[in-house]
Protein backbone atom coordinates (compact mmCIF):
# COMPACT_ATOMS: atom_id res chain seq x y z
CA UNK A 1 0.00 0.00 0.00
CA UNK A 2 2.84 2.43 0.89
CA UNK A 3 4.47 1.70 -2.48
CA UNK A 4 1.17 2.42 -4.26
CA UNK A 5 0.72 5.71 -2.38
CA UNK A 6 4.29 6.74 -3.24
CA UNK A 7 3.75 5.88 -6.89
CA UNK A 8 0.50 7.87 -7.02
CA UNK A 9 2.18 10.83 -5.32
CA UNK A 10 4.98 10.79 -7.86
CA UNK A 11 2.42 10.62 -10.67
CA UNK A 12 0.64 13.69 -9.33
CA UNK A 13 3.94 15.57 -9.13
CA UNK A 14 4.79 14.62 -12.71
CA UNK A 15 1.40 15.95 -13.84
CA UNK A 16 1.93 19.24 -12.01
CA UNK A 17 5.45 19.47 -13.41
CA UNK A 18 4.24 19.02 -16.96
CA UNK A 19 1.86 21.94 -16.54
CA UNK A 20 4.62 24.20 -15.22
CA UNK A 21 7.54 23.17 -17.44
CA UNK A 22 6.20 24.04 -20.86
CA UNK A 23 7.42 27.63 -20.75
CA UNK A 24 10.98 26.72 -19.80
CA UNK A 25 13.07 26.10 -22.93
CA UNK A 26 16.45 27.37 -21.76
CA UNK A 27 17.64 27.83 -18.19
CA UNK A 28 21.22 28.99 -17.59
CA UNK A 29 22.72 27.55 -14.42
CA UNK A 30 25.68 29.29 -12.82
CA UNK A 31 28.50 27.12 -11.53
CA UNK A 32 31.51 28.31 -9.55
CA UNK A 33 34.82 28.22 -11.39
CA UNK A 34 36.37 26.84 -8.21
CA UNK A 35 35.80 23.04 -8.00
CA UNK A 36 34.05 21.79 -4.87
CA UNK A 37 34.31 17.98 -4.91
CA UNK A 38 32.29 15.85 -4.60
CA UNK A 39 29.62 18.48 -5.31
CA UNK A 40 31.29 19.77 -8.49
CA UNK A 41 34.44 18.83 -10.40
CA UNK A 42 35.75 19.83 -13.81
CA UNK A 43 37.52 17.34 -16.07
CA UNK A 44 40.40 18.20 -18.37
CA UNK A 45 38.02 18.25 -21.34
CA UNK A 46 35.91 20.95 -19.65
CA UNK A 47 33.03 18.66 -18.64
CA UNK A 48 31.53 19.15 -15.19
CA UNK A 49 30.58 16.24 -12.94
CA UNK A 50 29.60 15.76 -9.32
CA UNK A 51 26.45 15.69 -7.25
CA UNK A 52 25.15 19.09 -8.35
CA UNK A 53 25.91 18.91 -12.09
CA UNK A 54 24.22 15.49 -12.08
CA UNK A 55 21.26 16.97 -10.23
CA UNK A 56 21.02 19.84 -12.72
CA UNK A 57 21.01 17.41 -15.63
CA UNK A 58 18.19 15.37 -14.09
CA UNK A 59 16.20 18.50 -13.25
CA UNK A 60 16.45 19.77 -16.80
CA UNK A 61 15.33 16.45 -18.23
CA UNK A 62 12.20 16.77 -16.08
CA UNK A 63 11.67 20.34 -17.24
CA UNK A 64 12.40 19.46 -20.88
CA UNK A 65 14.77 22.42 -20.92
CA UNK A 66 18.22 23.12 -22.29
CA UNK A 67 20.43 24.02 -19.35
CA UNK A 68 23.92 25.29 -20.21
CA UNK A 69 26.35 25.82 -17.34
CA UNK A 70 27.94 29.25 -17.15
CA UNK A 71 31.17 29.37 -15.17
CA UNK A 72 31.41 32.26 -12.70
CA UNK A 73 33.74 32.88 -9.76
CA UNK A 74 32.13 31.78 -6.48
CA UNK A 75 31.76 35.30 -5.11
CA UNK A 76 30.33 36.49 -8.43
CA UNK A 77 27.45 34.02 -8.59
CA UNK A 78 24.82 36.17 -6.87
CA UNK A 79 25.74 39.33 -8.87
CA UNK A 80 25.56 37.23 -12.07
CA UNK A 81 22.09 36.05 -11.08
CA UNK A 82 20.90 39.54 -10.26
CA UNK A 83 22.19 40.90 -13.58
CA UNK A 84 20.47 38.10 -15.55
CA UNK A 85 23.72 36.54 -16.77
CA UNK A 86 22.43 33.30 -15.25
CA UNK A 87 18.96 32.11 -14.21
CA UNK A 88 19.68 29.67 -11.37
CA UNK A 89 22.41 28.99 -8.82
CA UNK A 90 22.39 25.33 -7.80
CA UNK A 91 25.88 25.29 -6.31
CA UNK A 92 25.91 24.65 -2.55
CA UNK A 93 24.47 28.06 -1.65
CA UNK A 94 23.16 28.17 1.91
CA UNK A 95 19.71 29.67 2.49
CA UNK A 96 20.28 32.58 4.86
CA UNK A 97 18.20 35.57 5.91
CA UNK A 98 20.78 37.95 4.46
CA UNK A 99 20.70 36.29 1.03
CA UNK A 100 16.92 36.07 1.04
CA UNK A 101 16.83 39.87 1.03
CA UNK A 102 18.26 39.94 -2.50
CA UNK A 103 17.44 36.54 -4.08
CA UNK A 104 14.79 33.83 -3.71
CA UNK A 105 15.38 30.17 -2.91
CA UNK A 106 13.70 26.87 -3.58
CA UNK A 107 13.08 24.47 -0.73
CA UNK A 108 16.43 23.07 0.50
CA UNK A 109 17.73 20.09 -1.46
CA UNK A 110 20.51 19.11 0.97
CA UNK A 111 22.02 20.07 4.28
CA UNK A 112 25.43 19.61 5.88
CA UNK A 113 26.98 20.66 9.20
CA UNK A 114 30.20 22.63 9.51
CA UNK A 115 33.26 20.71 10.79
CA UNK A 116 36.42 21.91 12.50
CA UNK A 117 39.54 20.26 11.05
CA UNK A 118 43.16 20.44 12.24
CA UNK A 119 46.31 18.36 12.49
CA UNK A 120 45.78 15.11 14.38
CA UNK A 121 48.39 16.06 16.95
CA UNK A 122 46.73 19.35 17.86
CA UNK A 123 44.47 19.52 20.90
CA UNK A 124 41.78 22.14 20.39
CA UNK A 125 38.84 23.64 22.20
CA UNK A 126 36.85 25.11 19.32
CA UNK A 127 35.08 27.86 21.24
CA UNK A 128 35.98 31.51 20.51
CA UNK A 129 38.00 31.52 23.73
CA UNK A 130 39.67 28.20 22.93
CA UNK A 131 40.81 29.38 19.49
CA UNK A 132 41.95 32.80 20.66
CA UNK A 133 45.16 33.77 18.84
CA UNK A 134 44.81 30.97 16.27
CA UNK A 135 44.85 31.32 12.49
CA UNK A 136 41.52 30.00 11.20
CA UNK A 137 40.91 29.19 7.55
CA UNK A 138 37.52 29.35 5.83
CA UNK A 139 36.20 29.58 2.29
CA UNK A 140 35.10 33.13 1.55
CA UNK A 141 31.54 34.21 0.78
CA UNK A 142 30.06 31.22 2.64
CA UNK A 143 27.83 30.85 5.69
CA UNK A 144 30.85 29.34 7.46
CA UNK A 145 32.73 32.60 6.84
CA UNK A 146 29.81 34.64 8.19
CA UNK A 147 29.70 32.48 11.32
CA UNK A 148 33.42 32.93 11.96
CA UNK A 149 33.31 36.67 11.35
CA UNK A 150 30.56 37.13 13.94
CA UNK A 151 31.94 34.87 16.68
CA UNK A 152 35.71 34.50 16.13
CA UNK A 153 37.08 37.63 14.44
CA UNK A 154 37.83 39.54 17.65
CA UNK A 155 40.20 37.01 19.19
CA UNK A 156 41.44 35.04 16.18
CA UNK A 157 42.85 35.82 12.74
CA UNK A 158 40.60 34.70 9.90
CA UNK A 159 42.08 33.77 6.55
CA UNK A 160 39.71 33.54 3.59
CA UNK A 161 40.20 31.20 0.63
CA UNK A 162 38.71 30.90 -2.83
CA UNK A 163 38.87 27.10 -2.86
CA UNK A 164 38.73 24.23 -0.42
CA UNK A 165 41.92 22.77 -1.94
CA UNK A 166 43.94 25.93 -1.26
CA UNK A 167 42.71 26.05 2.32
CA UNK A 168 43.51 22.38 2.93
CA UNK A 169 47.00 22.83 1.48
CA UNK A 170 47.68 25.71 3.88
CA UNK A 171 46.39 23.66 6.82
CA UNK A 172 48.61 20.71 5.93
CA UNK A 173 51.66 22.95 5.51
CA UNK A 174 51.04 24.70 8.84
CA UNK A 175 50.17 28.13 7.44
CA UNK A 176 46.88 28.02 9.35
CA UNK A 177 46.06 26.23 12.61
CA UNK A 178 42.53 25.04 11.96
CA UNK A 179 39.81 25.34 9.33
CA UNK A 180 36.03 25.30 9.30
CA UNK A 181 34.55 23.43 6.32
CA UNK A 182 31.44 21.58 5.23
CA UNK A 183 31.53 18.13 6.79
CA UNK A 184 30.36 16.33 3.66
CA UNK A 185 33.20 17.83 1.65
CA UNK A 186 35.97 17.27 4.16
CA UNK A 187 35.09 13.81 5.50
CA UNK A 188 36.30 11.94 2.36
CA UNK A 189 39.63 13.78 2.58
CA UNK A 190 40.16 12.89 6.25
CA UNK A 191 39.54 9.23 5.43
CA UNK A 192 41.97 9.24 2.50
CA UNK A 193 45.75 8.77 2.45
CA UNK A 194 46.18 12.40 1.35
CA UNK A 195 44.42 13.62 4.48
CA UNK A 196 45.79 11.06 6.94
CA UNK A 197 47.45 13.76 9.05
CA UNK A 198 44.18 15.64 9.59
CA UNK A 199 41.41 14.98 12.08
CA UNK A 200 37.83 15.92 12.77
CA UNK A 201 37.88 18.30 15.73
CA UNK A 202 34.11 18.46 16.11
CA UNK A 203 31.09 20.08 14.52
CA UNK A 204 30.13 23.71 14.93
CA UNK A 205 26.88 24.11 16.90
CA UNK A 206 23.67 24.81 15.04
CA UNK A 207 23.24 28.52 14.46
CA UNK A 208 20.88 30.66 12.32
CA UNK A 209 23.96 32.09 10.57
CA UNK A 210 24.44 28.72 8.87
CA UNK A 211 21.03 29.07 7.25
CA UNK A 212 18.31 26.46 6.85
CA UNK A 213 19.92 24.15 4.32
CA UNK A 214 21.14 24.44 0.75
CA UNK A 215 18.70 25.64 -1.90
CA UNK A 216 18.65 26.61 -5.56
CA UNK A 217 18.57 30.39 -5.99
CA UNK A 218 16.61 32.41 -8.56
CA UNK A 219 16.16 36.14 -9.09
CA UNK A 220 13.92 37.95 -6.64
CA UNK A 221 10.30 37.51 -7.70
CA UNK A 222 10.92 34.75 -10.28
CA UNK A 223 8.21 32.62 -8.72
CA UNK A 224 7.41 30.68 -11.89
CA UNK A 225 10.92 29.25 -12.23
CA UNK A 226 11.22 28.69 -8.49
CA UNK A 227 8.00 26.66 -8.52
CA UNK A 228 9.17 24.62 -11.51
CA UNK A 229 12.38 23.73 -9.69
CA UNK A 230 10.55 22.91 -6.46
CA UNK A 231 8.12 20.64 -8.28
CA UNK A 232 10.89 18.85 -10.17
CA UNK A 233 12.96 18.33 -7.01
CA UNK A 234 9.93 16.96 -5.16
CA UNK A 235 9.17 14.57 -8.02
CA UNK A 236 12.79 13.36 -8.08
CA UNK A 237 12.68 12.65 -4.36
CA UNK A 238 9.33 10.86 -4.67
CA UNK A 239 10.41 8.46 -7.43
CA UNK A 240 13.93 7.74 -6.14
CA UNK A 241 15.89 9.73 -8.73
CA UNK A 242 17.36 12.02 -6.08
CA UNK A 243 18.59 9.10 -3.98
CA UNK A 244 20.07 7.42 -7.03
CA UNK A 245 22.15 10.53 -7.75
CA UNK A 246 23.00 11.08 -4.08
CA UNK A 247 24.25 7.49 -3.64
CA UNK A 248 26.92 8.04 -6.31
CA UNK A 249 28.68 10.50 -4.00
CA UNK A 250 27.44 10.05 -0.41
CA UNK A 251 26.74 6.98 1.70
CA UNK A 252 24.46 8.89 4.06
CA UNK A 253 21.17 10.68 3.46
CA UNK A 254 21.92 14.38 2.93
CA UNK A 255 18.42 15.44 1.91
CA UNK A 256 16.91 18.30 3.89
CA UNK A 257 14.02 17.03 6.01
Amino acid sequence: MQKLIKTLAAGCLFSILANHATAAEKIVFGIALEPYPPFSEKAGNGAWSGFEPDLIQALCQRLQAQCPLKEVSWDGLIPALQSSQIDVILNSLSITEERQKVIDFTAPYYQTPAMWVADKSMELVTTPEGLKGKLIGVQGSTSNATYLKVYYSKGSTLRYYNTQDDMTADLQSGRIDVMLADALTIEPLIKSAAGSGLADKGLAPKDPLFGSGIGAAVRKGDDNLRQQLNTALAAMKADGTYDKIRSRYFSVDISAQ
